[in-house]
């Protein structure tokens, strides 16, 4: 468990084995809500091969000094993220 936002990963391990590799990380929000955009691979078992980069957007709840995992969604594919980011610039136009 972590104590601070800053000690939050993606990294993922099944018997000594990195499954899910984090490659970047973007704290949205601080407090005792915290979200956190991570940018991660996931191993493919058969190759043992990273595959595609995909996000994943995570709200943590702190309690008892520690963040807890409350919530996630995963942004898939580059096509997915692209869309969604679309969207996102549509909804909020940059203000001139």
């Amino acid at each position: 468990m972590a104590g601070t936002v800053e000690e939050l990963t993606a990294n993922y391990e099944e018997d000594g084995v990195l499954v899910v590799k984090e490659i970047g990380k973007e704290v949205l929000t601080k407090g005792a809500w915290a979200t956190v955009m991570f940018l991660h691979q996931d191993l493919d078992r058969r190759s043992g091969e990273y595959g595609p980069p995909k996000v994943t957007i995570r709200r943590y709840q702190r309690r008892d000094g520690v963040y807890m995992p409350r919530s996630k969604f995963t942004i898939s594919s580059e096509n997915q993220a692209r869309q969604i980011a679309a969207k996102i610039a549509e909804w909020f136009p940059e203000k001139q």
